[in-house]
């Protein structure tokens, strides 16, 4: 009972983490108008954040990893906290961004923590749940956080959302502070486990993969009540990112349960990517029917958030620090491709592209990475394939080509990005 607390600790402030990454993305619009700088630039916000996430996690992780887990818990929330506090006091866009990213630094420190610490505070048969319940607070923000954010802000103005994340972090830094056990036998992995890792080229096509994928929806989602307003006659956008949401729970459930079945995650992750990008494609001309606008965007936050589960599975063939460092690098590709996709989202707007037409880079950049896993798949059969055959050849029998083949084959299946 005592571990299934903590966990709950650790989820809440999971769900402050969740909440307060996919608000912004609602808030820009009055964000923009408080500070007087166009949504471009205020997009830019969610690009200090998702900067500084991708980056914390692997540096800062791996430098405080001496303090003990349930320290770096309580630091990354006081920086989570006093970051957004921060934000909600800023008068200036210097300040936006300075608290954006130490927001962000704070959440990218706080959420791989969290995850080892849920694993190491239950029994090995309760594991499973404890990482669903952790890593379910951030996706839950996204269906009752963000909406809930977004009402608020409606009726007493966004600095009021930033309230709101700020005591929600504050509960959860309170409770990890005075209830959290101490945690034994949890280590992040280190800087040098990680460049090992990235240099495993089935690892390297997986994250860049990951990169792609982020880069178009997360980069997108940043500018997803401009798109809504541009695309369909919309007068609040909360109920779209509900739908959104809801979709990205029902992804995030199910995604486990068809990887069980099928045994083919690089196939499903494929799938998935491209069902984004056709979804993203169907975004500009969704708008006319009331309502239809609705549907792409379920699908994109259920293929949007499906598409980790597959990705995990596919770099948890690595042991022990191997597989945790490559699990590191898959997180850290995810926030840089929505940094980086966020950035290049708002100078597109800067440049001025019509808003409504943001949606069609974004299925771009999706479909890239479907020819991207496709071409590192063929590359690296070739690269499995030719050296078994040349084994096969040298011992100048058939059954040792047989053998040989088989190899490859197997190889392959191992190596299949």
């Amino acid at each position: 009972m005592r571990g299934t607390r903590a966990v709950a600790l650790l989820a809440l402030g999971s769900f402050a983490m969740g909440t307060d990454a996919y608000a912004m993305a609602g808030l820009l619009p009055a964000i923009g108008s408080d500070l007087h700088v166009p949504v471009s630039l205020a997009g830019q916000s969610v690009t200090a954040f998702t900067l500084c996430y991708a980056l914390a996690a692997p540096l800062l992780s791996a430098v405080l990893a001496r303090w003990g887990t349930r320290t770096v818990l309580v630091t990354a929330l006081v920086v989570f906290v006093l970051a957004n506090a921060g934000t909600a006091l800023t008068g200036s866009y210097a300040g936006l961004l300075g608290t954006r990213a130490l927001a962000g630094a704070g959440a990218g420190l706080f959420t791989p923590a969290a995850a080892t610490a849920a694993g190491a505070l239950v029994p090995p048969e309760r594991r499973g749940r404890a990482l669903g319940l952790v890593l379910g607070g951030m996706s839950a923000g996204t269906v009752l956080g963000v909406p809930l954010g977004l009402l608020v802000a409606g009726h007493s103005g966004w600095r009021t959302a930033l309230w709101l994340i700020t005591g929600l972090g504050t509960v959860a830094l309170l409770g990890v502070a005075t209830r959290l056990p101490a945690v034994r036998g949890a280590t992040a992995p280190s800087l040098g486990a990680r460049a090992r890792a990235l240099a495993r080229p089935r690892v390297a096509v997986v994250v860049a993969v990951t990169f792609t994928q982020t880069v178009a929806s997360l980069g997108l989602y940043t500018y997803l009540e401009p798109v809504l307003r541009r695309s369909a006659d919309i007068g609040s956008a909360v109920p779209y990112l509900w739908v959104w949401g809801i979709g990205g729970v029902c992804g995030s459930l199910l995604a486990g349960t068809l990887v069980d079945r099928s045994g083919r995650p690089a196939l499903l992750a494929v799938v998935l990517l491209g069902t984004l990008g056709a979804a993203l494609l169907a975004l500009p001309w969704a708008g006319g029917p009331p309502g239809l606008i609705m549907l792409p965007l379920l699908v994109w936050g259920a293929v949007g958030w499906a598409f980790v589960v597959p990705q995990q599975h596919r770099l948890l063939g690595g042991d022990g620090e191997g597989g945790a460092a490559a699990i590191g690098l898959n997180s850290s590709a995810t926030y840089l491709g929505g940094a980086v996709g966020s950035a290049l989202g708002g100078l597109a707007l800067a440049r001025g592209l019509d808003a409504r037409w943001l949606p069609l880079p974004a299925a771009g950049v999706a479909c890239a990475g479907v020819l991207l896993h496709l071409t590192a798949v063929r590359v690296l059969a070739r690269r499995t394939a030719d050296p078994a055959r040349t084994t096969g050849r040298t011992t100048g029998h058939a059954k040792g080509t047989g053998a040989a083949d088989a190899t490859a084959a197997e190889a392959l299946e191992r190596n299949a990005p």
